[in-house]
């Protein structure tokens, strides 16, 4: 099957997971962390994308962010994939493929899901059984969003901004919504969206994407078994 364009907006959020090959491990030690953490700073800053919320994760890694230019995230993709492979290769002389391919992405509603994905991302490691607090993990943007600790790759989304009026509130907010488990449905759809490059929003919004770009921005649905009685009401037919 052809594989499908990603869906591409500037002003438009994105959440990207991009996965270690065979779902390998990608970050062993804190100077990878590290590495990797600096080349997203340098290539969101590069390819001007407004990063809002990321996890490392062992063997993969989350970013939630608007591009500003259309090819952003792609360029940001390649430039970070390119400079950790080699970084990674060096350091563990090894030689190959380290990603599964390319990365997923979905582009989604910010009114609607800016927020949730945000607590998506940055609850991955508790879903994983990493830690048993979102608090607990390094390598995410919580502290930033949560608390206020410094970090230099996460811009604040308008969404977020709108949580308070001042840092403070919005931080408490955010902390508050984020010590909610996020419900199974809502992950779920998240998943599925990332994974399938299909935008996440309700019907008017992707509607309105799908006429932006001229393209299909949901699947189609699929058609009732023609010959129950519930099909053949629903359609008028006997």
């Amino acid at each position: 099957m052809a594989r499908l364009p990603r869906f591409v907006l500037p002003g438009y959020p994105q959440h990207v997971i991009q996965r270690g090959n065979n779902h390998e491990r990608i970050l062993y030690e804190e100077e990878d962390y590290w590495f990797m953490w600096e080349k997203i700073g340098a290539a969101a800053e590069k390819f001007q994308c407004d990063l809002h919320a990321y996890a490392l994760m062992p063997n993969h890694f989350h970013l939630l962010l608007t591009p500003r230019l259309e090819n952003g995230v792609g360029k940001l993709m390649q430039y970070v994939g390119r400079y950790y492979v080699q970084h990674f290769n060096a350091r563990y002389e090894r030689t190959g493929t380290l990603w599964e391919g390319r990365y997923r992405a979905t582009l989604l509603d910010p009114k609607q899901f800016l927020l949730p994905v945000s607590h998506y991302v940055e609850s991955n490691p508790v879903r994983a059984g990493l830690v048993n607090s979102v608090g607990d993990y390094g390598w995410s943007s919580y502290a930033a969003n949560a608390l206020g600790e410094d970090d230099p790759l996460v811009t604040p989304h308008a969404e977020y901004e709108h949580l308070g009026r001042s840092a403070k509130a919005r931080r408490a907010a955010y902390a508050v919504q984020a010590e909610k488990p996020l419900d199974a449905a809502l992950v779920t759809r998240i998943r599925d969206a990332t994974n399938k490059a299909w935008v996440l929003g309700d019907q008017t919004f992707c509607e309105s994407i799908a006429t932006k770009l001229n393209r299909r921005a949901l699947p189609r649905q699929r058609g009732g078994d023609r010959r129950s009685a519930a099909y053949r009401r629903a359609t008028g037919r006997t």
